[in-house]
């Protein structure tokens, strides 16, 4: 996912994609240790996903914090 795409979700949005990133991260390691992985690349691209999401939270945090000084 783009974090274009990101950007145009709200707050609310952004952290049910976080909780299914990671519910997705999970699901792909346990598949990786039952030796059902079909695409090891894919843990990668997660990882990456749930980086962005929580950039992106973090950033529309200090936005709403320098707003408010």
């Amino acid at each position: 996912m783009k974090s274009s795409e990101l950007r145009d979700l709200s707050i609310e949005e952004l952290q049910k994609k976080l909780v299914d990133f990671k519910e997705e991260l999970f699901s792909l390691r346990f598949q990786m240790v039952t030796g059902q992985l079909g695409n090891s690349m894919r843990i990668k691209e997660v990882k990456r996903n749930i980086a962005r999401v929580k950039t992106i939270l973090r950033e529309i945090e200090l936005q709403k914090s320098n707003k408010m000084d």
